[in-house]
């Protein structure tokens, strides 16, 4: 595991709609369209939300594009297919968006990436195992896609894209396959957290206080003791990583509300220490790290929310 101690203080979440005590806000503007299911990226200044479900219920071909600077919205060219679930990444001026589930419910191998430059999407070599709700990351001109979903079952793959060659190679599966789990990188470990287990063993779904964690410089899977799991079960939650941390809050668990509880976990101590709450509960969220701050954007909760709020953590 890293080592090393970085204290950090975390301040209130930052919100569209209040003023958490104590501090100024930076009021961010809604979505223009609300939905869940989105992709969240970031461009220099510019932040890309992408596809996602409707108030219809229905996968969305929209794409949204936030101006930091401008602090306004403005619409980019459609996806070529409605969507949902969508897993992307960015590099240089370039997006890229792996999988997703169209609007026959089927889980897609699409990968194609969006030229900021030309504001038109660009179709590559489709992924070896189609899914949505994955999760994908940068590292050097390698993008990894992990996990996600075909139909209501869990794919446990792990599959990175060369973007220099332009084709897949496999690399070990995740240890424990679940749905609803996050991943996040943090120096050379990336880290597979919580989730839904659901198989023929459980006759009830099973929410997860799992830690997985993957050592990308010997390239496999680390034995994790339960001491270093979640405090709280969790599922479909955000997820980041800050000042030296890994960032959970909000999702599903055991209780009948929504989650509302935020946790990071210190390589360093080895253990998970309690943040403040989520200003609007949700889950089905994405989530992106801006300016050393987790951007919780969109979601559920007791229907579709437009909210877009954010956690800063700073180094003391």
């Amino acid at each position: 595991m890293p080592s090393g101690d970085v204290t950090t203080t975390a301040s209130p979440w930052t919100a569209s709609r209040s003023t958490p005590r104590g501090r100024p806000v930076d009021c961010l503007a809604p979505l223009p369209t609300a939905r869940a299911g989105v992709a969240v990226t970031a461009l220099g200044k510019r932040i890309m939300v992408i596809g996602g479900v409707g108030t219809n219920q229905l996968p969305l071909k929209v794409v949204e594009m936030y101006s930091i600077d401008e602090g306004k919205w403005k619409k980019r060219s459609m996806l070529r297919e409605a969507a949902m679930g969508i897993s992307v990444t960015a590099k240089d001026y370039r997006v890229y968006a792996a999988g997703g589930m169209g609007l026959d419910l089927r889980p897609h191998s699409h990968l194609q990436h969006y030229d900021m430059l030309k504001d038109m999407w660009v179709s590559l070599a489709p992924m070896p195992t189609p899914r949505y709700a994955a999760t994908s990351f940068l590292r050097g001109s390698k993008i990894y896609v992990l996990g996600g979903r075909q139909s209501k079952y869990a794919v446990n793959a792990f599959e990175v894209f060369d973007i220099e060659t332009r084709s897949w190679t496999k690399f070990p599966n995740i240890p424990c396959k679940r749905a609803f789990s996050s991943f996040v990188t943090l120096d050379s470990h990336l880290y597979s957290l919580g989730g839904l287990r659901q198989g023929r063993l459980y006759r009830q779904p099973k929410f997860l206080r799992t830690m997985d964690v993957f050592d990308m410089e010997q390239g496999g899977w680390l034995k994790m003791e339960r001491s270093f799991f979640l405090k709280k079960r969790r599922a479909d939650f955000v997820a980041g990583s800050l000042s030296g941390r890994v960032i959970v809050a909000g999702g599903l668990g055991n209780q009948p509300t929504v989650l509302e509880t935020a946790e990071a976990f210190h390589p360093g101590k080895n253990k998970w220490e309690i943040l403040p709450a989520m200003p609007t509960p949700r889950c089905a969220c994405s989530s992106i790290v801006v300016k050393n701050c987790l951007l919780a954007v969109g979601g559920v909760n007791q229907g579709l929310s437009d909210a877009v709020e954010a956690l800063c953590v700073s180094d003391s």
